[in-house]
């Protein structure tokens, strides 16, 4: 067989689990010797975290695994994997003979020395593996198989499987899934649209738009659109999944002045982008922050965003949308709002990163709004006095006198940052 992949076939997915952008590529230039088309992802345990516990690698013809990396732990990753039911093959990549029979014994498909690579006996090897996949997944009991494991809701989402359920309303619903095209663990939002229902259209027209705006803004900060499609009378969105959770989850633990002046940064060059495009978030609060590996943060859920040109129609419905402990006064009394709104959520979460409680609480939502609106400006702890500029402007009661662009506070952030040593 001169090649895998020759015409008409689908090119070789491969997931390389490595810490070494070298090793990488060294698989790379191997594989291209005798595969046509092949697409080489690598993963780091390092710097991305471990696989999702549920991660089969469905999308993927085989993996390999690099005994060099998971700062040494490549064994115990391999363990793992090889015991989740109906994972890809691995080839594992040894330094030792004692380690590469160690990876055999454990449920490698394959093992090969760093040290003393053959590349013909690579070759055949992989050859034979990955026929045996692609024959495999062609069956008619796996196929059947991942039809039934992709049913959300009564709904079949060809390329998706589902892991589980993460919550949702009547108008949608969240799940966890395994794209295949994409090999990734995913978040995948599914809207049920009943058009005979005029409630359920609006709904149906805001889950449209935030397709179309996350599909149109692309910002480290923003959360990745992969995919979107209807199946039956459900539209879905497939995104980024962000396994660390949320800023709430965070907040369990003390933050640093340093890190919370970053999240704070990195939220307001995503509000500049979105702002920049006519659009205002409505619902900033630390669940629709979500961290990602790296430490990033990421904004997410437009659900209740809004084009700017249609403030005025909103106000004069008399709509109050978002979320009380976070709106600004002039939300929660169903004001006119602008992108000053979205940077007093900003600053209620700065305060809230700092101090770890919220600055105004009560018993029901309307005196949550009305302490919004009267109260004074809450403080920070006399250790974190001289950030209470910061809070009070983010916080103004006026729009006038807090930052009028979040280009404007990032600036001011950066200015903090540059002049304190913070920890």
């Amino acid at each position: 067989m001169a090649s895998l992949n020759g015409q008409g076939q689908q090119p070789v997915k491969v997931l390389c689990i490595t810490d070494q952008l070298e090793f990488k590529r060294w698989v790379e230039h191997h594989l291209d010797t005798f595969i046509p088309q092949v697409r080489c992802v690598q993963h780091s345990p390092v710097t991305q975290s471990w696989l999702h516990q549920a991660f089969l690698a469905t999308g993927y013809d085989l993996v390999f695994m690099d005994g060099a990396t998971n700062n040494g732990q490549a064994l115990q990753g391999l363990a793992d994997l090889v015991g989740r039911k109906a994972f890809a093959p691995i080839v594992y990549f040894a330094l030792t003979k004692d380690e590469l029979n160690q990876a055999l014994t454990l449920g490698a498909k394959a093992g090969f020395s760093r040290v003393r690579f053959n590349h013909r006996e690579f070759a055949t090897t992989l050859r034979e593996i990955i026929d045996q996949r692609r024959r495999l997944k062609a069956s008619a009991s796996l196929q059947q198989a991942s039809q039934d494991a992709s049913i959300f809701d009564g709904v079949l989402i060809r390329g998706h499987r589902l892991i589980e359920s993460l919550g949702g309303n009547a108008a949608s619903k969240v799940y966890l899934a395994e794209s295949e095209k994409e090999g990734a663990i995913v978040a995948l939002k599914l809207f049920s649209h009943a058009q005979e229902k005029p409630q359920s259209s609006e709904q149906y027209e805001r889950f449209m738009r935030e397709y179309q705006w996350l599909a149109s803004i692309n910002h480290p900060n923003i959360a990745h659109i992969y995919d979107f499609g209807v199946a039956d009378d459900h539209a879905f969105i497939v995104m980024e999944y962000f396994q660390q959770g949320d800023l709430r989850r965070r907040m369990q633990q003390p933050v640093s002045v340093q890190e919370a002046l970053n999240y704070i940064e990195q939220i307001a060059q995503a509000l500049a982008v979105v702002h920049r495009v006519g659009i205002l978030h409505r619902d900033i609060k630390p669940g629709n922050i979500m961290l990602r590996s790296d430490g990033s943060v990421v904004l997410i859920d437009f659900g209740v965003a809004l084009d700017v040109r249609s403030i005025k129609k909103e106000v004069a419905q008399g709509n109050i949308i978002g979320t009380p402990y976070y709106m600004s006064p002039e939300q929660g009394y169903g004001e006119p709002v602008d992108a000053r709104s979205d940077l007093y959520s900003l600053g209620v979460i700065l305060y809230e990163l700092l101090m770890l409680k919220r600055p105004y609480i009560a018993d029901t939502v309307m005196n949550v709004i009305y302490m919004h609106k009267y109260l004074p400006l809450p403080l920070l702890s006399a250790h974190l006095a001289w950030l209470q500029p910061l809070i009070d402007r983010l916080m103004a009661k006026d729009p006038q006198h807090r930052f009028q662009s979040a280009e404007e506070l990032i600036a001011a952030v950066r200015a903090i940052k540059s002049r304190v040593t913070v920890v």
